[in-house]
């Protein structure tokens, strides 16, 4: 028997959250586990210019046959002069992808199936650690090898920029080096101007091969703000891979959208590389789905809609800063090891807390958050921070021990 023979998998521990969230029957629940954007009602909106942009297309869409492996070609147009502005000496080709993980995985199957340009075995991938709990899997599916180092404190609340330069240091030429390009999942904690400039030079000096995950962009500074630090980096390194999801700045989240983009320098490798990635594409499922990407590009092909979009964006980001500054400032912060949010950037923090702590917030005061601790502070209103950081200040005392009697 074929199916008798697969071992039992465990249910993914992050994703398990969302079945206790919902058999939960206390009221006061708070689910800060799973990153998607919450409004201070709680409800993840479908925003105004995406509702828009889909009327548009029900009105005047005349076809639903197949798009080819690539997708929308002028969807990936719009999201590379989003993502890349004005390119100086750099030439971009990209395809469209399911949802940001699938941009990823087509760009770890690319590092898969390159020769490396010295010595043998499996194509290397750097990951700095901690990081968004399905980069693993997806690199290890692709069959890279992975290799790993610390870049923040012990508590994860601050940048250890030197480990970064130190990595570049012991890793060998053809190496592939996944960056986050900005809110960075799940520290918060992002690069400064200077860090991406000093950081890129060093890697192209050393011939390694960046690969950014764009999830956030328009989350942290602003969507200009935000793409610096990539813009930096591709005007100093040869070639890049650039995976961009627009699940989170577009609230498409189940309609999975994402682009994997192509930077080089010369039009000839860029082609090459393209047609590997159709081909890759083509191989793991054959076209990626048209709706979402056609709402994305309906929205950045008008503008009016995309200054509606912005403006949604802009609101959606002000209220992460407004969180952020309110747990900052709290009387509780200090004790908590929390007053650094406020200099951090995106969805997501760390509490730098153990299991116990992350299980007694669960138990005692209905606050789910990620098993390691990460917080998605976009599904905090602002109305239950006392609640919150309350409930973290119980769950972090060591509770007392019993007396014999």
């Amino acid at each position: 028997m074929l199916f008798d023979r697969f071992d039992l998998q465990p249910d993914d521990p992050l994703l398990a959250l969302i079945g206790e969230v919902r058999a939960d029957p206390r009221r006061h629940r708070l689910d800060l586990s799973v990153g998607v954007y919450r409004d201070e009602e709680g409800q993840t909106p479908v925003m105004e210019a995406v509702k828009a942009a889909e009327a548009q297309l029900v009105a005047g869409q005349a076809s639903k046959a197949y798009l080819g492996p690539a997708g929308d070609v002028q969807f990936c147009a719009r999201i590379a002069d989003l993502v890349l502005g004005t390119r100086s000496g750099c030439q971009v080709a990209g395809l469209q992808s399911v949802g940001g993980t699938g941009a990823l995985r087509l760009a770890a199957r690319l590092l898969a199936v390159n020769p490396r340009p010295h010595g043998s075995g499996p194509a290397t991938i750097w990951l700095a650690k901690p990081t968004w709990g399905n980069h693993v899997p997806v690199f290890e599916g692709a069959g890279l090898r992975i290799r790993t180092f610390a870049h923040t404190d012990a508590m994860g609340t601050a940048l250890d920029f030197a480990a970064w330069l130190e990595m570049v240091e012991r890793a060998e030429p053809g190496d592939a080096v996944l960056l986050q390009g900005c809110g960075h999942n799940p520290t918060g904690i992002d690069f400064t101007a200077q860090q991406w400039a000093t950081l890129a030079t060093r890697m192209a000096d050393k011939g390694l091969f960046p690969l950014v995950d764009l999830a956030y962009q328009g989350f942290g500074l602003g969507l200009e703000e935000d793409a610096a630090g990539v813009r930096a980096l591709v005007e100093r390194v040869p070639e890049a891979l650039i995976a961009v999801s627009c699940n989170k700045t577009f609230g498409l989240y189940r309609d999975r959208v994402g682009a994997l983009l192509m930077t080089g320098l010369q039009a000839a490798p860029l082609a090459k590389a393209m047609a590997m990635a159709k081909a890759l594409a083509r191989g793991e499922y054959s076209m990626p789905p048209d709706h979402g990407a056609a709402v994305v590009r309906t929205v950045l092909e008008s503008a009016d809609l995309t200054a509606l979009w912005t403006r949604e964006l802009d609101a959606m980001r002000t209220r992460l800063i407004q969180t952020r500054k309110a747990i900052a400032a709290h009387p509780l912060a200090s004790d908590l090891g929390l007053t650094g949010l406020a200099d951090q950037k995106g969805m997501f923090c760390l509490l730098g807390a153990g299991h116990r702590v992350v299980q007694r917030l669960k138990d005692e005061s209905a606050i789910y958050v990620a098993p390691d601790g990460r917080v998605n502070l976009a599904g905090l209103p602002l109305a239950r921070v006392d609640d919150f950081l309350a409930g973290l200040a119980s769950a972090s005392r060591a509770p007392q021990p019993e007396m014999a009697l």
